[in-house]
């Protein structure tokens, strides 16, 4: 098949079907995977390829647009693999429609504005700051610019003629009074690079000494990604983006992009990126590739406009098949209390991806590290550890099912595997009640090696009719929500750094804390510590710090040692990649 050029969709869709009925909803996630990972867009991509090619089906299927971080380091691409791939594959792991550059750009243009404008103020009159801000026309005339004024509004001033402010309101207005030590937001970019965690600014003969301690984060944990995978319109997204909070005045008070007088041009930078792109698999199904926040450092799934076109798009009798970031105790709990809550959509259906390898490695198995030829004990048929490690499964399914959507466990066949392993993990699965569990050769066979999964998923989305539950109600504590969140991981309980009791503190004396919760921690376990397998018990969960995008519409506690900017390892993919000079074909990437 000669993939066709992705395209974008625009919102106008989604706005031209609005009476038209939804489809079925299916979100995919996994059990807690190897760092090889366990085949979960693999499997997203397969389950569209069987339900539209081979069943006759509408289908869409919904993915977030890959990072170069991991492209090019550690994991390689996110396109599928095997005869279950979305293409063309090196634009989709690429830079595709350059969403991701958009959200850089806009990022790092809020943090250029944040030290900009601390240096202005320390070096300006208040007369001369105000004169600077709202600067006389041709004409002699002064005008507020349009996003100044909210920023009138939100301090108490119901001018709207510059000429009429007493200097107490000059002040007010002009002065956003930012504390260095309070500031969350980070440059970001693309790139996994570990010796950019911490950094100094402002070490230029002409920044007059004003040193800043920060850093950077990865481009895909900007709040602004996740803005853009939590918008429902231009119009929200503007609101969004404005809402953002930087860090605090000296005072204690937010302080917001649009204080800053950036939303307005944040919202241009992020115009086109706001549509989801039309691409398709090796069997010429629909795909929609849209947003990419990481579900350990953020929400980790795709848009919900992109979900939202898709589910008009396919009609009543038609399925969108969603992806959910990383095992389901961090992917699919964001998607259903962070993503789900704010688009108002409700899933009949969750997959839960599970393989022999990983399970033996939750029994007990040994270490299975990226790069690393694997154990023998992965290659040879061991029934006793694959049924240790399925309390993993076991836990990840009632979790799911708590939701109130059917689990069906998708079991990931590897060549290795025995049919003895196989049925341990099916058995495993219907004793905890999955509503089925089906083994799948996607990978070797595209959507053939799907079917039965697509027809478990017909008759668990046909049969559903329990209401959503979320796992906390929004206008509890930050804490509460929290411990809640630990409970489902396992935990004892919670402890938190003396920052992580400040910024609680901060936040809730804000007004921010009927917020969602969005944890980042490791993927490669319950707990916070990733060599800790299988269900692991007796742990506390540490905090270590907490940031709030206001914005995005979330607070997140950082746990243990997570990091925002993921490092390059000792051999990077990126070895493998080249291009072919005669015939421009990019080569190794995968």
């Amino acid at each position: 098949m000669v993939p066709v050029k992705p395209r974008s969709v625009l919102l106008s869709v989604r706005d031209r079907l609005k009476g038209a009925p939804d489809g079925f909803y299916v979100v995919v996630g996994g059990i807690t995977p190897t760092p090889l990972g366990e085949g979960k867009s693999t499997t997203t991509v397969g389950l569209g390829q069987a339900l539209g090619a081979h069943l006759g089906r509408k289908v869409v299927t919904c993915l977030r647009q890959p990072s170069q971080g991991p492209t090019f380091g550690i994991k390689g691409g996110a396109a599928g693999g095997g005869y279950s791939q979305v293409i063309p594959m090196e634009e989709f792991n690429l830079h595709l429609t350059g969403d991701i550059h958009a959200i850089t750009a806009a990022n790092n243009l809020l943090a250029a504005a944040i030290d900009a404008r601390i240096f202005h103020e320390a070096t300006q009159s208040d007369k001369a700051l105000f004169n600077r801000l709202c600067p006389a026309n041709f004409y002699g005339k002064r005008a507020f610019a349009k996003v100044m004024l909210g920023r009138l509004k939100r301090v108490g001033i119901e001018k709207t003629d510059p000429n009429q402010l007493t200097p107490e309101e000059v002040k007010k207005f002009a002065r956003l009074d930012i504390d260095p030590e309070t500031i969350t937001w980070r440059r970001v970019m693309d790139v996994n690079d570990r010796f950019l965690r911490k950094v100094t600014i402002g070490q230029g003969s002409e920044e007059k000494g004003m040193t800043r301690e920060t850093g950077f984060d990865i481009s895909v944990a900007s709040e602004i990604m996740a803005v853009l995978a939590l918008t429902t319109s231009l119009a929200d997204m503007r609101e969004r983006l404005g809402k953002m909070v930087i860090g605090s005045s000296r005072a204690g008070d937010p302080v917001t992009a649009d204080d800053l007088g950036l939303g307005g041009a944040l919202t241009v930078l992020m115009k086109d990126a706001i549509h989801p792109t039309l691409m398709q698999t090796l069997e010429g199904t629909p795909v929609f590739v849209h947003a990419g926040p990481f579900a350990n450092i953020a929400h980790g799934n795709s848009s919900i406009v992109a979900d939202q076109i898709a589910l008009k798009l396919v009609g009543s009798e038609g399925f969108v098949v969603t992806e959910a970031g990383f095992g389901a105790d961090i992917g699919t709990e964001k998607f259903f209390n962070i993503k789900c809550r704010y688009s108002g959509l409700t899933p009949q259906c969750a997959i839960i991806v599970a393989t022999v390898r990983a399970l033996k490695m939750h029994g007990g198995g040994p270490e299975v590290v990226a790069g690393k030829p694997l154990d023998l004990a992965y290659k040879s048929e061991n029934v006793e550890l694959v049924r240790a490690g399925c309390g993993n499964l076991v836990k990840h399914i009632e979790n799911t099912r708590a939701y109130g959507v059917n689990v069906i466990v998708a079991i990931n066949m590897f060549s290795t595997d025995t049919e003895a392993e196989l049925g341990a993990v099916k058995s495993a699965a219907l004793d905890a009640g999955a509503f089925d569990a089906v083994v799948c050769t996607h990978y070797a066979h595209g959507g053939e090696g799907a079917v039965e999964l697509g027809y478990a998923v017909q008759r668990a989305c046909e049969r559903h009719s329990a209401p959503l539950k979320f796992l906390y109600p929004r206008e509890i504590s930050i804490k509460e929500k929290i411990a809640l969140i630990a409970k489902s991981y396992g935990a004892d309980g919670v402890e938190y750094s003396p920052e992580a009791e400040k910024k609680i503190e901060i936040y809730s004396r804000q007004g921010f804390s009927n917020l969602p919760i969005c944890v980042a921690k490791t993927q490669y376990s319950f707990s916070h510590q990733p060599e800790r397998k299988g269900v692991p018990k007796g742990f506390v969960l540490p905090i270590r710090d907490i940031r709030a995008s206001v914005g995005a519409g979330f607070i997140y506690p950082l746990v243990g040692t997570m990091s925002t900017m993921p490092g390059l390892p000792t051999r990077p993919c990126f070895y493998d990649i080249d291009l072919d000079l005669a015939t421009g074909k990019v080569l190794g990437l995968s």
